[in-house]
């Protein structure tokens, strides 16, 4: 099962009014829906919360979910933050079968950039995508899509078909190969590039 378990508590009251309730007893609301059953209304200890949410495994993740001496897994689709005080706010839970798949964005991240030909010689990255909607196992969701930058070149084209996906794993959108970056050609570069052609016909 997962990592990290979630004891919760289902509120009495629902909307704004029992939102607020449980945040003044400590606690972040939240709301377990998906599968066959209604919505319904929980709450978590705001500690508890918290610690679940910086080890970086809740959101997006398989987690458990405890409600007394029953457990289910779960997957953390949205946490919500107070826009002042950045304190978890609001979160959303879906229940999932354990050996099922499931639809869930997944944070691409990019690395060589301090060896990327390109941008050493004054590209820039420009990212379309920083996430990627991808179908998984719930029990095998990556942690991220790494793209490795360290032999692009400016003007290279990063698409979907350049990031190898886990066994199992696919993108939900199939009808076409999607650009996930671009090492643009910046206009200091450009101008570089046209000053040593320039000086090459003088010479010539």
């Amino acid at each position: 099962m997962a990592e990290i378990i979630l004891n919760v508590e289902v509120r009495d009251r629902t909307g704004t009014g029992g939102a607020r309730e449980a945040r003044r007893g400590g606690k972040v609301p939240g709301i377990l829906y998906g599968g066959d059953k209604a919505p319904v209304a929980i709450a978590v200890k705001e500690n508890e919360f918290r610690k679940a949410l910086y080890t970086g495994k809740l959101l997006g993740h398989l987690v458990t979910l405890k409600y007394g001496d029953e457990s289910q897994p779960v997957i953390a689709k949205d946490v919500q933050f107070h826009p002042v005080t950045d304190n978890p706010f609001h979160f959303d839970l879906m229940r999932v079968d354990e050996k099922g798949t499931v639809r869930i964005n997944v944070p691409v991240h990019f690395t060589g950039q301090d060896v990327s030909p390109g941008l050493k010689k004054g590209g820039s990255l420009e990212i379309v995508r920083h996430d990627v909607e991808l179908e998984c196992p719930a029990n095998a969701i990556p942690e991220e899509l790494v793209v490795d930058l360290s032999e692009r070149e400016m003007g290279d084209t990063i698409r979907m078909s350049d990031i190898t996906l886990p066994k199992g794993v696919t993108a939900t959108i199939t009808d076409r190969d999607f650009v996930i970056a671009t090492l643009k050609v910046s206009s200091a570069a450009l101008s570089e590039i046209n000053d040593e052609a320039n000086a090459g016909d003088a010479e010539a």
